[in-house]
């Protein structure tokens, strides 16, 4: 039987867990309206299809508010920006908003910068649902996003401007570090604030220590989750043999012949259940 070795972060964060209880919560109590998320409420399709089965509806960010029932509206937990939660709510929806803390706390920050003229550096990647969110809580609705120092060299930025740097809650941090480093050796007078997740900080960690130590490392997330692909690209760094599935069905254990020693770890977006069916079938 192989040695396999589950990380202790590996599942469900705080911020999803607590949005996923309440979205569970809203279906329990069975009220007579129409349940909803705006956008997936976390990023995994299995269990957002689980909640569809129960009658929760996806709103996605292009769909007309007039044409649907009014009803509960879930607010995901990476957030919306501020003008989504105004439409909702002119248009009749009850909202219970399952905004992970973290990044609700960078929506405040945001603010904070803004009315003290900084300029607001968010690093991250400008598609992703959280960074839109926050970028809407921006009243001036001045920004930069960058995920590397190529991209803050580019924007040729003022020296004698003040800079206020966020990071999407599951950046890689210590690229993070770095990027925040170089940018405050430039000259620059920089406000920056670590809004990586502790959790996400802790899973990075966990997964560099147990793919340095694999032959082979297995990485559980669904195919849109920002965090789990950062912990892809962390392990490959340290175990070439390394692959990325969403449930066992996608794992091939042809790739772990003659393999004695696999790491597995999983995006904050993974359930328990998945993981245990996944360490299963590496064990046979």
């Amino acid at each position: 039987m192989r040695n396999v070795v589950v990380a202790e972060s590996a599942g469900f964060c705080f911020g999803v867990k607590r949005a996923v209880e309440i979205v569970e919560k809203q279906i329990s109590e069975k009220k007579e309206k129409k349940i909803y998320t705006y956008g997936p409420i976390i990023h995994n399709e299995i269990v957002v299809s689980e909640f569809e089965e129960h009658g929760v509806s996806v709103i996605e960010e292009d769909a007309s508010l007039d044409d649907l029932e009014p009803g509960i509206v879930i607010i995901r937990s990476h957030g919306v920006s501020k003008n989504v939660i105004d439409d909702l709510k002119s248009h009749g929806f009850e909202i219970v908003d399952a905004t992970c803390p973290f990044v609700l706390k960078i929506h405040k920050l945001v603010q904070e910068f803004d009315e003290k003229g900084y300029c607001i550096v968010i690093v991250g990647n400008p598609l992703h649902p959280e960074v839109s969110g926050i970028i809407g809580w921006i009243p001036s609705g001045k920004y930069h996003c960058i995920s590397s120092v190529e991209d803050f060299e580019k924007l040729n930025l003022p020296k004698d401007k003040k800079i206020g740097i966020v990071s999407q809650t599951t950046f890689n941090y210590d690229k993070f570090q770095e990027l925040v480093e170089i940018i405050g050796q430039k000259g620059y007078d920089i406000c920056a604030k670590n809004t990586i997740c502790s959790a996400t900080e802790e899973r990075q960690k966990e997964a560099i220590q147990i793919s340095k130590n694999s032959e082979a490392m297995i990485v559980i997330g669904g195919k849109s989750s920002s965090n789990s692909r950062k912990l892809f690209e962390i392990c490959k760094e340290n175990c070439v043999n390394t692959y990325f599935i969403q449930t066992k069905d996608d794992l091939d254990l042809s790739v772990l012949q003659s393999i004695d020693d696999v790491g597995i770890t999983a995006g904050a977006s993974t359930p328990k259940k998945i993981i245990e069916e996944v360490q299963k079938k590496c064990q046979k």
